[in-house]
């Protein structure tokens, strides 16, 4: 785990040399790459995996299990980062054919909310913009389908459903903004 904190993703090989036992042991513990990392991830996760909710209320909850589990996440930030390497290469390894560059998404995101420019000030559609990363992109679509289960038409129902979610908070926040700013001008 130091290693995965400290940003190095090793081999067994490099794992044996740092523990300073035989290769041998290593892999006999760790008889494969994907074997380490989930052994990582477990013992980073377990706490979170433990998490028992505090209250009754949704909202709460929520909250309460956010504000335990982001901070364990980003302690050990390297060992998830790892199992999300490993899933892709192992993917991309048995997957012929040319790879898939990244990189459209803040473009078409940007493209996507403009007609709220006009709307919205420029904080507040950044933070659209921001959110809505979170509900575009090839990773919420494998946790929603790899995790849940998901077919496509439900994966975009939920995707749906989060936009509308965020878009009227936007929207709400912008006219509460501009009722104080109204009020504030109506008092002068």
């Amino acid at each position: 785990m130091e290693l995965y904190d400290g940003g190095v993703f090793p081999s067994i090989t490099e794992l044996a040399a740092h523990a300073q036992v035989s290769r041998a042991t290593a892999y006999r513990y760790f008889p494969t790459q994907s074997a380490l990392i989930s052994a990582v991830v477990a013992n980073s996760l377990g706490p979170i995996l433990e998490w028992q909710p505090q209250d009754n209320d949704a909202l709460k909850r929520i909250h309460q299990l956010l504000a335990f589990a982001y901070p364990q996440m980003e302690q050990h930030e390297g060992a998830l980062r790892a199992a999300l390497q490993l899933s892709l290469q192992q993917w991309a390894n048995a997957t012929p054919g040319e790879k898939f560059v990244r990189g459209n998404r803040k473009r078409l995101l940007k493209l996507a909310v403009e007609p709220l420019q006009n709307k919205l000030p420029a904080e507040a559609l950044q933070r659209v913009i921001h959110a809505f990363s979170l509900i575009y992109g090839s990773e919420v679509f494998l946790v929603l389908k790899d995790i849940w289960g998901l077919e496509l038409d439900d994966i975009q129902d939920v995707t749906q459903w989060m936009a509308k979610a965020i878009l009227r908070q936007a929207e709400e926040d912008a006219s509460a903004g501009e009722s104080s700013a109204e009020r504030v001008n109506d008092a002068k």
